[in-house]
């Protein structure tokens, strides 16, 4: 049918949304303008069933119809999932059927008199990814609907959706974008990433742009404002490829190749331009289109191809802010009460955009233990939870939220019980945090006398005060790399002086051990990433001292800045990721060279320089006889080693639990280790995930460890645990499980703490 022709489809969409905006304009009642829709959208497809069906009360309720019988309206109703009307709403699909009563899920209504009509489309009414409601169309010959006739409808249904909601036809929770089922309590679980329990209202970190209105008063006007917003974010999208700090290819390349693909593809822009000619908006335009490609995501299985589709989701999401001039984050914007962040990801330096005071917790899509957000957030003291499916379309902005990462769930749209309940737990959390600040100033010495040294672990200037807040003993770990996993470009050197100088004053006589980079791999900073980079495993590749070696300049800028900071103190620095002796030597060499530079150029000097490594790869545990000699001190990283240990991920949540940090292969390669530093007379401490924990650290305490670096919430925990402990009682006992060691460790060691007193987790 020619496009000039007045009956053409093609032209449906225009003819039915000038009809819509008039009603939409009027004083009718909502039943009203809902049954003048149904007669236009009929008589402009010359369809002789046009039916509307919304969610009210956890059902699919008929609203308004033309061509079945009346007497139906508000009698028929479908639960979602239920005949073709609740398989559409709840799979937020099309259907497009030449015989409806062959499909297995129709679902025969007598009283609508339907069984005299052979063909059947229909298509979701939605409102922010969600649907609330159905509109169909049905003709009494078989055959199917065309495309543009489809396309007529979801364009349709895009307007409806203004209409419905804005009348309040629907159920709250469907209006605000959440299907029945998900709109009660509702208990969401994920992988625990930072331990932690709050409570607050969910706001999206990117938030959602709600498009208003949908019906254009002037075409060109809509059409000007797009080509606007697509040669903005063109123009953004140039600027990153173009940053001469990205250089090379590599998979940050990839990324900008496939953005810009989508950003300058001629077919998008068409696709939202045909949709503003059918009488949409901009912003409704953008999100027509946004929501055809939600629904081929939906069917697609090819994970590569749902990836690419995702960037156009984000790509879309840019347009859209854009075009609205909701351009900022929610941290931009400002949080105005107690917060649950709710993103599919984030890096560490969006997270520490946000207002601390209100920033209570962190819900992530994605997400894993060994992700920097994870490592900053656990800094902050912000709780995490991650891993959570569908977390964006089943909480909906503002609802509140019951987070337990403990129990590595999340509670959504609580119950007054359910919150009672949550505060009586959390009021018993914050009742044992004081008695263990209560400790604060008590060393932490155990029954037999000696004393351990307990330290934590930092990256972020205002980590410092943890020392003082927790009564720890210095600093075991201050991980460098977060002053350049949060810059755009590689920081200067005399910002890095300037960083651990501030470090070193408020330390005071404490020890601090500064951790010379450890990027690359899954760390990746794309200023850094070498031209031919592409990794399949980058925990296990071009990462830490290795990158640190090869790109030398890095290095002797960060040692000199340390040098430098040190002045007059103690310089503890620690290698990472050392496999063999000979990188060690290297490493220790080039700040060697660089403390001689600043000595000839008349420059103070630290008082002392101490170096070590840490022992994260199992191969260096082969070398000790070699390395022991030359370090001063030996720190076990037991995040990667156990990972590397067991051959199993720690980022795929598959094998997140996987491995047990009491398991006998962990334990029996640490006492090794430890035994060896004890006879090289080198001091060896843990830092990592399993020193925070009680029970483990008993273990290690109880194979010799006498320094533990962790996490500053886990140090008043682990000074109640150490006070019950007589390490001269454990130890033979362990030294007898470890030589014929058993399968359940973990329960020996629990029965032993048990029969002693001793407080473990």
């Amino acid at each position: 049918m020619p496009e000039t022709d007045p009956n053409s489809p093609a032209l449906a969409a225009r003819n039915i949304l000038r009809s819509l905006h008039d009603i939409m304009a009027s004083r009718n009642s909502p039943q009203a303008k809902l049954n003048q829709v149904v007669q236009v959208i009929g008589e402009a497809l010359h369809s002789e069933v046009c039916s509307i069906y919304l969610l009210r009360d956890g059902a699919l309720e008929l609203y308004a119809t033309r061509g079945l019988n009346q007497e139906a309206v508000h009698v028929t109703k479908l639960a979602l999932g239920e005949g073709l009307v609740g398989k559409i709403a709840e799979n937020v699909e099309v259907l497009n059927l030449d015989e409806a009563m062959a499909h297995p899920d129709f679902a025969y209504k007598p009283e609508t008199g339907e069984e005299m009509f052979h063909s059947f489309a229909g298509v979701p009414i939605v409102r922010r990814e969600a649907a609330i409601g159905v509109l169909s169309v049905q003709h009494a010959d078989p055959r199917r609907y065309a495309e543009v006739e489809i396309e007529a409808l979801q364009t349709t249904a895009m307007v409806l959706s203004e209409l419905i909601a804005g009348a309040g036809l629907v159920d709250a929770a469907a209006a605000r974008g959440l299907s029945s089922r998900d709109s009660g309590p509702q208990e969401l679980k994920g992988l625990k990433l930072v331990d932690g329990m709050a409570m607050g209202v969910a706001v999206f970190h990117q938030p959602r742009v709600t498009v208003e209105h949908t019906v254009a008063e002037d075409t060109e006007a809509e059409r000007h404002r797009v080509y606007s917003a697509f040669r903005k974010m063109r123009e953004q999208i140039d600027a990153m490829a173009a940053q001469a700090e990205f250089g090379g290819s590599g998979e940050h390349q990839d990324v900008l190749d496939t953005y810009k693909m989508f950003a300058y593809d001629e077919g998008w822009s068409r696709r939202i331009n045909e949709a503003i000619d059918s009488g949409l908006t901009a912003e409704a335009a953008i999100e027509r289109v946004q929501q055809r490609t939600r629904m081929r995501m939906r069917q697609i299985q090819d994970p590569l191809l749902a990836e690419r589709m995702h960037d156009l989701e984000d790509l879309s999401n840019r347009l859209l802010r854009i075009v609205s001039g909701q351009l900022g984050t929610a941290a931009q914007m400002g949080l105005r009460q107690d917060t649950i962040l709710i993103a599919r990801n984030l890096g560490p330096a969006e997270l520490l955009e946000y207002d601390r005071r209100r920033l209570k917790g962190v819900i992530l899509e994605e997400g894993s233990l060994t992700a920097h957000v994870t490592i900053v957030a656990r800094a902050m003291g912000v709780p995490v939870l991650g891993r959570v499916p569908n977390v964006r379309r089943l909480i909906g902005e503002g609802d509140t939220l019951l987070l337990d990462v403990g129990a590595c769930q999340v509670i959504v749209r609580p119950t007054p019980p359910m919150e009672d309940s949550f505060l009586g737990k959390l009021a018993l959390t914050n009742k044992k945090r004081a008695e263990y600040a209560s400790l604060r100033d008590q060393p932490a010495v155990m029954k037999n006398g000696e004393r351990i040294k307990l330290m934590v672990n930092a990256g972020l200037r205002d980590d410092i005060g943890a020392m003082d807040i927790m009564g720890a003993d210095g600093i075991g770990l201050f991980r460098t790399e977060f002053q350049f996993l949060v810059s755009a470009t590689l920081p200067q050197r005399e910002r890095q002086q300037r960083l651990y100088r501030e470090v070193l004053d408020a330390a005071g006589e404490r020890e601090v051990v500064f951790r010379t980079v450890d990027i690359g791999g899954d760390k990746a900073l794309p200023y850094l990433r070498e031209e031919d980079h592409d990794e399949e495993n980058p925990a296990m590749g071009w990462r830490a001292i290795r990158l640190s070696l090869d790109r030398d300049g890095l290095m002797k800028a960060q040692a000199r800045a340390l040098i430098d900071a040190a002045a007059g103190n103690t310089l503890n620095v620690m290698f990472p990721m050392v496999s063999e002796p000979w990188e060690f030597d290297r490493a220790r060499e080039l700040f060697e060279t660089q403390k001689n530079w600043v000595l000839d150029q008349g420059r103070p000097l630290p008082a002392l320089i101490r170096y070590g490594c840490m022992l994260e790869v199992p191969a260096l545990a082969e070398w000790l006889d070699v390395l022991l000699p030359k370090i001063d001190f030996l720190s076990i990283g037991t995040n990667d080693l156990t990972q590397f240990l067991f051959a199993a991920d720690r980022a795929n949540p598959r094998l997140a639990e996987r491995y047990d940090w009491l398991s006998p292969a962990i334990l029996r390669f640490l006492r090794r280790v430890i035994r060896a530093s004890h006879a090289g007379d080198v001091p060896v401490s843990i830092c990592g995930e399993m020193g925070g924990r009680r029970l483990e650290a008993m273990a290690l305490v109880g194979m010799g460890v006498q320094r533990l670096s962790v996490t500053p919430a886990a140090v008043g925990p682990l000074k109640a645990m150490l006070r019950n402990l007589d390490p001269s009682d454990l130890g033979p006992k362990l030294d007898a499980w470890l030589d014929l060691p058993e399968h359940h460790m973990r329960e020996k060691l629990a029965a032993y703490a048990a029969e002693n007193g001793i407080i473990v987790d």
